[in-house]
């Protein structure tokens, strides 16, 4: 978009075109604000595990948000009063799914876990030319710790490269104890109005769709269309087996016939795909959700085999990349990539799927 001799010829501060800039809310919550030139803005919640809240591409939402979000974290409160919506929700480190009380241990776990409630520290930022590509990376560290108990570590970095509408996020998790570890890993990507809306599509190289329940069994035939804002209808979750391009990437893409967004990620340590559909009126937002697990909870996911145990010392890396598709032909070509997946990928067989 921008040549580096043109640039450096026009301005002496690259903060004119992209940077990531923090502020304060008089809530006492922190915010930083990113900026591109390439049309992408988006809010990360240095007190929510640096987590997206806001996001916008030319000025359109990307996602939906909760009234009077962002929230303070709040342990007391329950999951769902806390959630801000916006474009990345981490669920985990300990559980994804229901409440639920450990079958073993009798250790009560909440919704979701409680990561996203956590807060970043030691965040820094560092930005400079890579050749002709100006980029920005901002990087910290959320813990999530108990004294004898779990000692895991998530280093978070985000990258958005000048004139690009991308966003890349990759997180290191480590298991910092003695001893194994349970630890479940979901990004919940939640996609709002006008980017998911009446006619929209969700295009992905699947080999098998499971149905979350009897609600997702009734809308299976159209689990890959999303419907006009509709009273009291309830939400649907379908989980997908996908196909990876032979060296372990994937990726699916959700779009309307203005304007898509496609979700690229590593599929190594992040095998499994949920599709979270919720189309009711007023809180019409959806969800494409990779992960290390799918949304069952603890308890369900060590029954039926599917429970991801860190070793000590282990670390395991995820990498997500959301790039917005500003028009037809970028959808298009989106969609043809997803097309050669689907008739010419390897499916994924480092996730078990039994009992779905």
């Amino acid at each position: 978009m921008f040549s580096r001799t043109t640039l450096e010829h026009h301005s002496t501060d690259m903060r004119q075109f992209i940077d990531f800039r923090a502020s304060t809310l008089p809530s006492g919550m922190r915010i930083i604000e990113v900026y591109n030139s390439s049309g992408l803005s988006f809010t990360l919640l240095p007190d929510r595990a640096m987590d997206i809240w806001t996001a916008f591409y030319n000025g359109l939402p990307l996602t939906w948000i909760s009234q009077g979000s962002p929230h303070l974290p709040d342990f007391g409160a329950p999951w769902l009063r806390q959630y801000n919506g916006g474009l990345l929700t981490t669920c985990g480190l300990s559980n994804a799914g229901d409440a639920e009380t450990d079958t073993i241990t009798g250790e009560h776990r909440g919704l979701h876990g409680d990561f996203t409630r956590l807060r970043a520290y030691q965040i820094e930022g560092e930005s400079g030319w890579q050749g002709d590509q100006y980029r920005v990376k901002l990087t910290c560290y959320v813990a999530q710790t108990s004294l004898f108990g779990e000692q895991l570590r998530v280093k978070r970095t985000y990258s958005i490269t000048l004139g690009e509408p991308v966003i890349d996020i990759t997180d290191v998790v480590e298991n910092r104890f003695d001893v194994p570890v349970p630890m479940m890993m979901l990004y919940h990507f939640n996609l709002g109005y006008p980017l998911v809306s009446e006619g929209a599509q969700l295009v992905l190289p699947g080999e098998h769709v499971y149905p979350c329940d009897a609600e997702a069994r009734n809308g299976l035939a159209h689990w890959m269309e999303y419907s006009a804002a509709t009273r009291g209808v309830n939400e649907q979750v379908f989980y997908h087996h996908l196909k990876h391009n032979g060296n372990n990437k994937t990726s699916v893409a959700i779009f309307n016939p203005e304007f898509g967004l496609q979700l690229e990620w590593d599929t190594t340590y992040a095998p499994y795909f949920t599709q979270w559909k919720n189309v009711r009126r007023n809180i019409y937002v959806s969800g494409i959700e990779p992960g290390n697990c799918i949304p069952e909870g603890l308890n369900a996911a060590r029954a039926n085999d599917r429970l991801v145990m860190l070793q000590p010392d282990e670390t395991h890396t995820f990498h997500n990349q959301l790039r917005v598709l500003p028009n037809a032909a970028y959808i298009e070509q989106s969609c043809e990539q997803i097309r050669t997946l689907q008739t010419q990928g390897h499916l994924l067989t480092n996730g078990q799927f039994k009992g779905l």
